[in-house]
This record gives C-alpha cells, sequence and structure tokens, in this order.
C-alpha cells in the first residue's frame, strides 16, 4: 500500500524543498542557465559585457522559475538603495498633490521607490533636518517641491549631501529646476480675454510669497500693460474656493467688470457662485478663466475655461534630471521650463455690449 503523502519520503532526485515550492533565487538561476552566479548578477544590472546568447539563457532560466531579483540584493551590487525622497510643502494643495502623485508615478516606471517627507513652511533647518533624515533612510537623490518663497530660501541654505532637484524654486547653477511657465498661462489667458473684446482683466491672485502666483501676475500685467489696457489692482486670495467667492462678490457688484482671470481653479470656481447669485450670466455678462485644469473644471456650470498645467510631465521632467545626476550626466545650470496650455471652454466669451445712454 502507498505511503500517505504526508508521511512517506520523497521520491528520489528531489528535496522536500522542491515540494514546498520555495521562492528561487540566484544559485537556482545560474544552476539552470548554465552559468556562474556572477553572470546571473552581470545580467540583472544590465551590463554590456555579457553576451546576448548568455543574456538570453539567463533571462529564460528567470522566466521558467519564476525567479525576482530582490531589492536589497540588487542595492548591493548597485551601491544604491533604489529609494528616492521627496519633499513636499503644502502638500495638501492641488499642485504639489499632483506633483508628488506625478513623481510617484515616473519613479515606479523606473523601478524606484519614493520616501516623502511633507513638511510645513519652514526655515533652512528644518529643511536640513528633512534632507539629512532622507539621506540616512538611504535615499539615492532628493526631489523638493518648493512652491513658497520661503521654502526657496530655506532650500538656499542646504548644501546636499547628495543629488537635489527642485520644483519651482532656482537655488543656483548647481541644482536643477523644473518650472511650468506660469507668467506665459498668465499671458494666454489675458489674451484670450482681450482678443474677445473685454477692455480689460481682473485678477484674483494667489496668495503673496508663492512663486506661481507671483509668476503668473507678472504675466498678466505684462499682457495688459502691452496690449495698452487699463491694469487694475489684483485682487489676493488664499488658493480657497471661499477666497474666490468673497473676492468675486466684489467683483459682481461692479458693472465695469467682464472679463475675471483667477490664479487657480478652485478660486475660479468660488467667482462662478458669486457672479450666480448676484445675477450676472457667465460668460454673457463676464468671463472668467482659472488655472491648473483640475479634473473638476469641465463639469462645472458652465465649463471652466482654464490654463493646463501638466504635472505630470513636469514629475516625470524632475525624476529624469534627478536619475541623471545619478549617472553623472546633469550639466550645470539646468532649467527646464514645461510649457502650459489654455484650455478654452464655455466659461469665456466675447465682451457684452455696451448700450447707449
Amino acid at each position: 500500500m502507498p505511503a500517505a503523502a504526508t508521511g512517506g519520503p520523497a521520491p528520489a532526485g528531489r528535496s522536500r524543498r522542491s515540494f514546498a515550492r520555495s521562492k528561487p533565487v540566484m544559485d537556482d538561476v545560474a544552476r539552470l542557465a548554465g552559468v556562474s552566479k556572477q553572470t546571473v548578477s552581470r545580467v540583472l544590472n544590465k551590463n554590456p559585457s555579457v553576451r546576448a546568447e548568455t543574456r538570453m539563457k539567463v533571462l529564460a532560466a528567470m522566466n521558467e522559475l519564476g525567479y525576482r531579483p530582490s531589492s536589497s540584493a540588487r542595492s548591493l551590487a548597485s551601491g544604491r538603495t533604489r529609494v528616492l525622497g521627496v519633499i513636499s510643502f503644502d502638500a495638501a494643495r492641488h499642485g504639489p498633490a499632483s506633483l508628488l502623485t506625478a513623481i510617484n508615478l515616473a519613479a515606479r516606471e523606473a523601478g524606484y521607490l519614493i520616501s516623502s517627507i511633507s513638511l510645513p513652511p519652514s526655515d533652512a533647518d528644518t529643511v536640513m533636518k528633512a534632507v539629512d533624515l532622507l539621506a540616512a533612510e538611504g535615499a539615492d537623490g532628493v526631489i523638493a517641491i518648493a512652491p513658497q518663497q520661503n521654502t526657496d530660501e530655506a532650500l538656499s541654505g542646504v548644501v546636499p549631501a547628495i543629488p537635489l532637484v527642485t520644483l519651482e524654486s532656482h537655488l543656483g547653477p548647481d541644482t536643477p529646476v523644473v518650472t511650468s511657465d506660469s507668467a506665459a498661462g498668465a499671458r494666454m489667458a489675458v489674451e484670450h480675454l482681450l482678443a474677445h473684446g473685454h477692455s480689460t482683466v481682473w485678477h484674483i491672485a494667489g496668495p503673496d510669497g508663492w512663486l506661481a502666483a507671483e509668476q503668473r501676475v507678472f504675466g498678466w500685467r505684462e499682457a495688459l500693460e502691452e496690449a495698452g489696457a487699463f491694469v487694475p489692482g489684483r485682487l489676493i486670495g488664499d488658493w480657497s474656493a471661499g477666497s474666490g467667492y468673497a473676492l468675486g462678490r466684489q467683483l459682481a457688484s461692479r458693472p465695469e467688470v467682464t472679463a475675471v482671470f483667477a490664479s487657480n481653479d478652485h478660486m475660479a470656481l468660488g467667482v462662478l457662485r458669486a457672479l450666480h447669485e448676484a445675477g450676472r450670466r457667465v460668460p454673457e455678462d463676464v468671463s472668467v478663466i482659472g488655472y491648473d485644469d483640475i479634473p473638476e473644471a469641465a463639469y462645472l456650470i458652465p465649463p471652466l475655461t482654464t490654463v493646463r498645467n501638466d504635472f505630470a510631465e513636469t514629475g516625470r521632467r524632475a525624476l529624469h534630471l534627478l536619475l541623471r545626476q545619478l549617472r553623472g550626466d546633469v550639466e550645470s545650470d539646468v532649467r527646464s521650463v514645461v510649457p502650459v496650455e489654455l484650455v478654452v471652454r464655455a466659461s469665456a466669451g466675447p465682451a457684452p455690449r455696451r448700450t447707449g445712454a
């Protein structure tokens, strides 16, 4: 009578380990491919010295065994952890949050993991501690999402021991930076409204100290001045729909206001609500343009004309710049500017006709 499966001896030539189907290791791959363990390691690290035929044998063995190299083994072989650090400030905002998501996706595609630290607006000491912490945890490099002037100043005092790329802030010739063209985006918005016959454009700006907000104010003012149009005083919001609503109520009470450019979509959303409550139609009486192209922008009433920030491209560029630094092939004073796009929808239209006295 045959022995029970749980109690009988293993068949000849097969170990109990094979029955347990333990996870294959590099030695198993080397044995099946008929090569050394060092050759398997070279294949994993894409060493060009390995012949194509040998590489195919190793890859076939890995596939047959279901072998997946551990990140720790690859780290020991390459001297890197394949972990990148991200420092983010005010990460709850749409822009920083979207950039963090984009960096995570780009890192995953490149085979890296992200370790992130979110800080409030900080001084140089806090930022230095964050960089040191990421370096101590083994991060190969750091991306800093630094959208505010005070974080820009804090980062300028940091001399990192590992490669650093910044978003928005330009710290000097030794630190690559990726930024979107906020000034150009504001110009697009203003020029679109002027082309529709509006005599001027009122601006609800982001809060003082935000680099993108300052660039949008610059582009708005420059476009008006070049057109010879009146430049109204800017109104300052805090990026929230609530601030856009409060400032929108002020503008709604002024009949001369026919065009509004808000520095982000959330403030534009508040403006739309204020105009609706005041009985001023959009775009028949007042045209409104926002900035960022949040996912909800196309579903507002009316759908919002806005400037699209390409957060995915910004994140990819930042990640690739950092990887280039790790390879040692980044030139000094790299400043990568990501273009923006005006997305025309229904909230902006021709200036209303003036009726005679």
